[in-house]
């Protein structure tokens, strides 16, 4: 056994390479090192920087710098609890880390001067990390026994928010890379692809395709070139997984990424990422440097003979290149547009070659299944959909964030246990899964168990993991119109039933929540026809769209049309809107006994629709009210109602 403390992370992959031909292993532990200073962990990523983190990493800096105190600041990723940030934890010497919630710049210097004193008490403590033989904060339960953590499972998530994610030492020091060196030694391509399927890890971008099948059809392909790609554009609204994953955790993508890519006989990788995410890009670039230094990624990789170039492809931000042909194109210099198929990427993918696309989360789950063996990943989840997902809470709830959940788990259990139930403890109305291409899941189904067949069955989908909740105040019509603009305005062009169709259907939907116009018979017969074929319009789209955005592109009107129809009925024929949500649907009165004839309001409508004289009650014209609401939060008598 090497001793401890005397071996170097890059030692101790060789020594793990020689020691699968040996049988004389070296050990994860030899790689820990004594700590002799205090540590503090600031939560980096794009939702803690938004949260003042960067501020409050200046504050700590001041502190231990008037304080003559000799401490570590390392930045790391999102943990997942995005509603806690910024998130601050502290390691002491021989003393168990312990994490804090909500550490705005102000709080630095009473925070640190308890913690070095050994007091907690006054702060938003999120729990401590059992480290054994370190010495335990009294009082201070273990952080993953918080409820926003203890029905999670996080296999993608492990070391996010935990580790540097810019420290290959870090990572190999979890057993990061054992994985690839394990299939580099060990397995055969055809045994790691057979491993993968046992396994039953489903794509987790969105169509939920049997990951080993398609590593298969590549692999089967003849072909002097093949490619293997991460799509990490990540295009939904309210979606943010595959960013929070490559900020915390850039190696694992990369380990997981080079085992598909000897799997299927890959020299060459792409991650295509959306420019807009620039600190992932930025910790993905340096994760590759420091692979290709420690000889995990290159030519010949420890002796194997397989050569792995990963390359990064920053995109626009295209909805459409979440589509697989559509992003092949986009590598490739064009425009981002779907091709037909057959053929299949896994025949005639990237620049003609044979490709594989998986996602981020898909990747990520690779390396613990090659390490804890495919019998270990399938008993996890239900008996069609294994493993784990990882979702992005957001919308109307307590506690917003990323959340790692086995299938099987509820839609009930992480809306009203994670995520602490609704905001304002108001009443819960639907959840939109899946993004702009999902559906809504209502009450009725809170409770029906997370899978792809499940969610498929009440008219939603899986997608890529965004979970947006909705509370009693939101107007289904005004979702189905948000989502049906955003796919309109995303849509490639290329076919017709995705392009005039969806263009077709936010005209109806536009209509039916705009304010009543003076029109003639033939208008009024006009618009209640095209509301007549807004499901049949709905339906032809589906069945006629080029692509897998195209045919999924109806799902958020069909889905609201399917357990909402009352709400379009009230739209349509009382012209009003139940959540009055739609400002061009509302309407105000003045109440004559409270006005003062003050003016403020007529001064602050937009459209002159507020008549009267000074001192004298006012009165607003209804032709020319927008239903704005500008009069009502003006008037200081509350002489103005919604009605």
């Amino acid at each position: 056994m090497i001793p401890k403390s005397n071996i170097t992370a890059q030692e101790y992959l060789e020594e793990l390479s020689k020691g699968l031909a040996t049988g004389v292993m070296p050990h994860v532990e030899d790689l820990r090192k004594e700590q002799h200073k205090t540590i503090i962990f600031i939560g980096a990523g794009t939702c803690g920087l938004g949260a003042g983190a960067g501020k409050t990493k200046t504050a700590v800096e001041t502190y231990l710098t008037e304080k003559n105190i000799d401490a570590e600041i390392i930045e790391v990723g999102c943990i997942g609890f995005c509603t806690a940030e910024p998130i601050v934890d502290i390691q002491l010497p021989e003393k168990n880390r312990i994490s804090f919630s909500k550490v705005t710049s102000d709080k630095v210097d009473s925070l640190l001067d308890d913690v070095f004193a050994g007091k907690t008490e006054g702060h938003e403590v999120l729990g401590q990390f059992r480290n054994n033989g370190h010495e335990s904060w009294a009082g201070v339960p273990e952080i993953f026994n918080h409820p926003f953590f203890i029905k999670q499972k996080r296999i993608v998530l492990q070391n996010c928010g935990i580790i540097d994610p810019v420290s290959i030492d870090e990572y190999i020091s979890k057993g990061g890379y054992s994985s690839l060196i394990q299939v580099l030694k060990k397995f055969s391509s055809d045994e790691v692809i057979t491993a993968i399927e046992k396994s039953g890890l489903r794509g987790r971008g969105g169509g939920g395709f049997p990951t080993g099948m398609k590593w298969r059809l590549a692999y089967k392909t003849p072909s002097d070139q093949k490619y293997m790609i991460c799509n990490a554009d990540e295009g939904d609204p309210g979606a943010f997984m595959d960013r929070a994953v490559i900020e915390g955790d850039p190696h694992r993508l990369l380990e997981g990424l080079a085992i598909g890519s000897y799997a299927v006989g890959a020299s060459v990788a792409y991650i295509y990422i959306r420019a807009e995410y620039p600190l992932a890009i930025k910790r993905l670039k340096i994760a590759i440097k420091q692979a290709e230094d420690y000889g995990l990624l290159g030519h010949n990789i420890f002796g194997s003979g397989f050569d792995l170039k990963i390359k990064i492809k920053m995109g626009a931000g295209a909805f459409v290149c979440g589509e697989e042909t559509a992003l092949m194109h986009s590598i490739e210099g064009y425009r981002g547009m779907p091709s037909p198929r057959p053929p299949f990427p896994s025949e005639s993918g990237l620049f003609g070659k044979p490709s594989v696309i998986n996602n981020v989360e898909t990747y990520s789950n690779v390396p613990d299944i090659i390490q804890k063996g495919w019998e270990w990943y399938s008993a996890i989840g239900t008996e069609r959909s294994k493993g784990t997902k990882v979702f992005a809470l957001s919308g109307n709830v307590k506690n917003t964030g990323l959340v790692e959940i086995p299938m099987g788990t509820t839609i009930r259990e992480i809306i009203f246990g994670i995520a602490g139930g609704i905001r304002n403890d108001k009443k819960f109305k639907a959840v939109q899964i899946g993004g702009p291409s999902g559906g809504c899941i209502t009450e009725q189904n809170l409770d029906i168990e997370i899978d792809y067949q499940n969610l498929i069955a009440v008219g939603a989908m899986m997608g890529s993991g965004g979970l947006v909740v909705m509370d009693e105040d939101t107007c289904m019509v005004d979702i189905a119109k948000f989502f049906m603009d955003f796919i309109q305005r995303e849509s490639c062009g290329k076919c017709i039933p995705c392009r005039e169709g969806t263009k077709r259907m936010l005209e109806i939907l536009q209509n039916i929540t705009s304010k009543p116009q003076n029109s003639n018979g033939n208008q009024a017969l006009e618009r209640f026809k095209g509301v007549m074929q807004l499901e049949k319009l709905g339906q032809i789209i589906k069945e006629t769209s080029l692509c897998g955005l195209g045919q999924s592109a109806p799902n958020p009107v069909l889905s609201t049309l399917r357990y909402f129809r009352h709400e379009y009925e009230a739209h349509i024929f009382e012209r009003v809107c139940p959540a009055n949500k739609c400002t061009e649907l509302r309407k105000f009165k003045i109440l004559v006994d409270k006005c003062t004839g003050c003016m403020v309001c007529s001064k602050k409508c937009p459209t002159g629709a507020i008549i009267g004289s000074k001192k004298e009650p006012h009165f607003i014209v209804d032709n020319k009210c927008i239903g704005c609401g500008s009069c009502q939060e003006a008037c200081k008598f509350e002489a103005i109602e919604m009605i």
